[in-house]
């Protein structure tokens, strides 16, 4: 029950895990549904995403030690791959904005309910909450614990298969009501999952969602 080995342990852990992360989208919710926003939501807001954050933050640290990372690498070779990740995802944001822009592709939830109630504060709790701190509690909760939990076979199958749930994961978090964009966000999932296997570090795919959605945010 105390270490990642548990299942039982693993199943009770990511449950409470995810009603930490609910908590925080049902106020991300609350606050979004009252235009214009209400400082004490905005408060609400901001206090549980802290607590959550920082337990994700030390739960996942302290699991880590039940972990051997084999992953060798250079700082420049991961260098070199954080410039060709960030590179990869500006594109792909970038074309599926346009793909927005000419009607080829729906908008998100999220951009037309701005459109709808645009004003600077709202801008700027799109780019804290959306752009930051609900991209790092995915990648926390979908990516992290996940593979730490239920993908820790160190085989080809078990990576693929863990980088397809983690990707269907993030869509579904991300929920829209669009087959296309269902797509689009799975494939943005699955190369954040492939990013921390490939450096077995949950800094990496947090950096990469979070420019996805800062780059999303910013061309809303």
């Amino acid at each position: 029950m105390n270490t990642p080995a548990s299942r039982q342990g693993n199943l009770i852990r990511y449950i409470f895990y995810l009603i930490g992360y609910l908590m925080v989208a049902g106020a991300f919710k609350l606050v979004t549904m009252n235009s214009p926003i209400h400082i004490w939501d905005l408060i609400l807001f901001i206090t549980i995403s802290l607590m959550v954050l920082l337990f994700f933050i030390y739960r996942f640290n302290r699991e880590q030690r039940f972990f051997d990372r084999s992953y060798s690498g250079s700082w420049l070779n991961n260098f070199g791959l954080i410039i060709a990740s960030t590179i990869v995802i500006t594109v792909l944001r970038i074309f599926v904005s346009w793909l927005q822009s000419t009607g080829k592709l729906k908008m998100y939830h999220f951009q037309i309910a701005y459109l709808h109630h645009e004003s600077t504060l709202a801008y700027w709790f799109l780019l804290l909450a959306l752009g930051v701190v609900i991209p790092v509690l995915q990648e926390f909760l979908i990516t992290g614990f996940l593979f730490n939990y239920a993908f820790r076979q160190n085989t080809v199958m078990t990576a693929v298969l863990g980088i397809i749930v983690s990707g269907v994961l993030f869509s579904l978090l991300n929920w829209q009501d669009s087959i296309a964009l269902l797509l689009v966000n799975a494939l943005f999932g699955a190369i954040f999952a492939w990013s921390y296997l490939h450096t077995q570090t949950i800094w990496m795919p947090i950096y990469l969602a979070v420019l996805n959605s800062v780059i999303l945010i910013i061309m809303t």
